[in-house]
C-alpha cells in the first residue's frame, strides 16, 4: 500500500488508509513492525489506519508491516507493507531580490537577452521548485525563459516608431502543495536611441 501523501500538518486521527485482507472469516489487524515512533494505529476489526500524533517531517518516509490474523487461529495470518509520505507545507512564496528593475535596450538591437531574473524560495524540493513566466500582455515583444529566468526581446524596436520604455511584469511560480505561490518582479526597459 502506497497512499496519498499526508501534509506534515495533519492532526492526530487523520485518515491514512485502509488495509483490507480477502479471507472468509473475521480477521483482527494489527501493525507489527516499522512504525517505532507510534505514528500509526489501525483498527483491529476493519483494517482503517489514523495518524495516532502530530507528523515530523524528518521522520518520514515510514514503512510499516500491517498484520492481518484469523480471529479465532493465531497461527494463520499474512502482512503487507505500507508506505506513508509526508509532504511538507508550502510556506513561503518566491521572492525577487528586487521589486523592480531598469534595463536598457539600444533600438534595432536584434532579439536578445536582456536581463537574468532569479527569486529565492526558503521551502526545500518542490516546494521551493521555480518557473518563470511573464505576466502583462507585452509579452508579444518579450519572452522569458521559465527554467533560467533569463529575459528576452523577440524583435528589435525602433525608437521614432514605437513606445521607448515598456514594462514587463515577471513571475517565479513555486510548485507548491496544496498550492502554488508566486513572487513578482517589474522590469522597465528604456529604448536608447
Amino acid at each position: 500500500y502506497h497512499p496519498a501523501p499526508l501534509a506534515v500538518q495533519s492532526p492526530p486521527d487523520t485518515f491514512v488508509v485502509e488495509v483490507r485482507a480477502l479471507y472468509k472469516l473475521p480477521v483482527d489487524y494489527s501493525i507489527t513492525s516499522g512504525d517505532e515512533k507510534g505514528y500509526f494505529i489501525i483498527h483491529p476489526s476493519n483494517g482503517v489506519v489514523r495518524t495516532s500524533k502530530n507528523l515530523k517531517l524528518e521522520d518520514f518516509p515510514v514503512n510499516f508491516k500491517v498484520r492481518a490474523t484469523d480471529s479465532s487461529n493465531a497461527a494463520i495470518f499474512n502482512e503487507v507493507e505500507v508506505k506513508v509520505e509526508v509532504l511538507d507545507e508550502n510556506n513561503f512564496p518566491p521572492v525577487f531580490p528586487s521589486s523592480l528593475l531598469e534595463e536598457r535596450l539600444p533600438e534595432h538591437s536584434p532579439a536578445t537577452q536582456i536581463v537574468q531574473l532569479k527569486a529565492q524560495d526558503s521551502d526545500t524540493g518542490r516546494n521551493g521548485f521555480l518557473t518563470y513566466g511573464i505576466l502583462n500582455g507585452q509579452g508579444l515583444k518579450f519572452s522569458i525563459n521559465e527554467t533560467t529566468g533569463i529575459l528576452y526581446s523577440t524583435a528589435p524596436f525602433d525608437y521614432e516608431e514605437e513606445p521607448t520604455e515598456y514594462q514587463v511584469v515577471v513571475y517565479a511560480e513555486d510548485d507548491g502543495i496544496p498550492e502554488k505561490k508566486r513572487g513578482y518582479c517589474t522590469v522597465v526597459i528604456k529604448i536608447t536611441d
